[in-house]
């Protein structure tokens, strides 16, 4: 699926993000569909997480145009609970800003916190922390939803159960999803589009099937050529 420029939920042109005088972002351009799901890939100190905390209002940009077309929910990398709030006062703060603060339809999209829902963020497992950042998420009922590191310090297994889930509410409920991402394998497996951002910089676009032919990006996210990653 192809997004023509001007026509995307999320659309971000010629973005420039500087720290002082450090550039964190370099003319970067992407968008996103309304119900797409689209992988944002880069190595460590790539600008992912720079990217991120600009569409969501935390940096302002020192040029180019960030739009989004609906309600935005960050889920931030590390995810950020608070550790001494239960599960369910982490969901209600939430849905603080537009008031829903009742999280019984989070609870039936992610039944799993609904048993966990009155004991302290800050004791739970990683993969139940991201589950609780996911809900959290949620409560603000969304049109668009930023993952940043999705998989970062989980087990394999945790991970796919949580990629399922996100998924799922694409499929239902026709979320944009904007999955960054080191883990390129992943961020094929569940995403149709993606952008690799390297130094600041859109390096590589496309289609994941296309992507995870090109030897470049499978020498540097899929740990050699495709040939070699299919045996």
């Amino acid at each position: 699926m192809t997004t023509p420029a001007g026509t995307g939920v999320v659309e971000i042109a010629d973005l420039v993000v500087r720290y002082g005088s450090a550039v964190a972002l370099d003319g970067v351009s992407l968008s996103a569909g309304r119900g797409e799901m689209v992988a944002l890939l880069g190595p460590n100190g790539a600008g992912k997480s720079t990217l991120a905390d600009t569409l969501s209002g935390i940096l302002t940009p020192a040029s180019g145009t960030v739009e989004v077309g609906g309600r935005l929910a960050h889920i931030p990398e590390g995810r950020q609970l608070f550790p001494d709030l239960s599960v369910e006062d982490n969901l209600r703060l939430g849905g603080w800003r537009s008031r829903r603060r009742d999280p019984a339809q989070v609870y039936e999209l992610l039944p799993q916190l609904a048993a966990i829902r009155r004991r302290l963020a800050g004791v739970l497992s990683g993969g139940e922390q991201q589950m609780v950042a996911f809900g959290r998420a949620l409560m603000s009922r969304p049109d668009v939803l930023v993952v940043d590191e999705l998989s970062l310090g989980l087990a394999p297994i945790v991970t796919r159960d949580l990629a399922r889930h996100l998924t799922q509410l694409n499929a239902e409920h026709g979320l944009t999803v904007l999955l960054i991402e080191q883990n390129a394998r992943l961020a094929f497996d569940v995403c149709e589009r993606a952008y690799v951002l390297e130094a600041g910089r859109i390096v590589a676009e496309g289609p994941c099937a296309e992507l995870a032919e090109s030897p470049r990006v499978a020498r540097a996210y899929l740990g050699g050529s495709i040939e070699e990653t299919r045996k």
